[in-house]
């Protein structure tokens, strides 16, 4: 057991089975001293195996639907319950796509499902920060991160209006770290992931493909769903307290590259 973590206590979202980023962030959390809540929609609390991972964390599993302000609200009301008062984190690890389960074309998009993506996986963000906000429920130089992707910098290719909804959710970051900087010296950021193999991840098309070439680019390789949760934890200790409205990088290096020695002999290995 660490100490880096000792006396704080936080919310995680998205936890759904062992395969998810969020389960490593909330172990983490826990090895290094941390009392958590964990939270995740009624459908998927059903679906995953969420209450394996609250009895190893010794955590209460509270059910909120991010789609619902009511939902949330509840939430952070009764995680102060449980934490006797104010909390110090929250990890926001929430993305869902009906367009890239239904494999639509980005051209082609379902508008119905866009709103559906963009509120699921970006707007409950700013939800979550509201309410948090509204409630004085975050301790001063508390920390609030959410998981993104560089596609919400760059096209990739398969990953559709999930880049929409990342970019919308690095904006929102931004935007709420002045609000909540100034005024409670909370801190606010992103962490853009590598790709990674997630039970949500899976549904993107090619992930195999990209799984691989990214590998193949990356100085360091890929930063696994361990490597994340670990950078996450440095982000909600008191390590960094002057770090916010960034989107960090962890991607071994990926998002500096051009082109790698690896990818090109496989190119022209290709090519022949």
């Amino acid at each position: 057991m660490g100490s880096l973590l000792k006396g704080k206590k936080g919310i995680i979202f998205g936890a759904l089975n062992d395969m998810s980023i969020a389960w490593k962030v909330a172990e983490r959390a826990y090895e290094e001293g941390a009392e958590i809540v964990l939270t995740n929609s009624p459908m998927a609390l059903r679906m995953g195996t969420i209450n394996e991972l609250a009895e190893k964390c010794n955590a209460e599993v509270v059910p909120c639907d991010v789609t619902k302000m009511e939902d949330i609200e509840k939430l952070v009301d009764r995680a102060m319950e449980v934490f006797g008062g104010k909390f110090d984190f929250v990890l926001h690890s929430i993305g869902m796509s009906p367009n890239v389960r239904k494999d639509i074309d980005y051209a082609e998009l379902n508008y119905s499902f866009l709103d559906k993506t963009l509120d699921i996986s970006a707007i409950s963000f700013h939800k979550v920060l509201n309410a948090c906000y509204a409630k004085d429920a975050i301790n001063e130089w508390g920390s609030v991160v959410a998981l993104t992707y560089m596609a919400a910098q760059r096209t990739v290719f398969g990953y559709n209006d999930m880049a929409d909804a990342k970019a919308l959710l690095e904006s929102i970051a931004r935007s709420f770290g002045y609000k909540y900087g100034v005024r409670n010296k909370v801190r606010i950021n992103t962490v853009s992931q590598s790709p990674t193999v997630t039970t949500a991840g899976s549904g993107v098309g090619g992930l195999k493909d990209l799984l691989d070439f990214a590998e193949k680019m990356s100085p360091l390789g890929n930063a696994d769903a361990l490597d994340c949760a670990n950078y996450c934890i440095s982000l909600f200790s008191d390590l960094t307290k002057k770090v916010t409205m960034q989107n960090l990088l962890n991607d071994g290096g990926f998002s500096s590259m051009s082109m790698s020695e690896e990818v090109m002999k496989q190119y022209k290995k290709g090519d022949k």
